[in-house]
């Protein structure tokens, strides 16, 4: 379960709507460009976006992506998500994610 003082606080509130509009596409429009400046929650919930497809087609390496910038900007329960997400990888989807990241 994520942390209660992160889902008091505005950023929190990309994972909440993902709750209440399971598949809306236009939310990935909305949570990306806060994403992009590294704002860890909407990384996080970018990565699970992508993990379950929600409006989007469903792309492991891509929510291993976020997940892996939301974890590195501060979100532990990206790595608990990311960890279970690995599971369901080929190791050269996770070698080839790690590539992505390193550029």
């Amino acid at each position: 379960m994520r942390n209660k003082a992160k889902t008091a606080s505005k950023d929190s509130d990309f994972l909440s709507r993902l709750v209440l509009w399971r598949n809306d596409p236009g939310l990935v429009d909305e949570i990306l460009p806060h994403a992009l400046t590294g704002n860890a929650s909407a990384q996080y919930a970018m990565g699970l976006i992508y993990a379950e497809g929600r409006g989007v087609t469903q792309d492991n390496t891509q929510a291993y992506l976020w997940l892996t910038r939301a974890l590195n900007n501060g979100d532990e329960d990206a790595g608990l998500l990311r960890s279970v997400l690995m599971h369901n990888m080929s190791l050269d989807e996770i070698k080839a994610a790690d590539q992505i990241l390193t550029i």
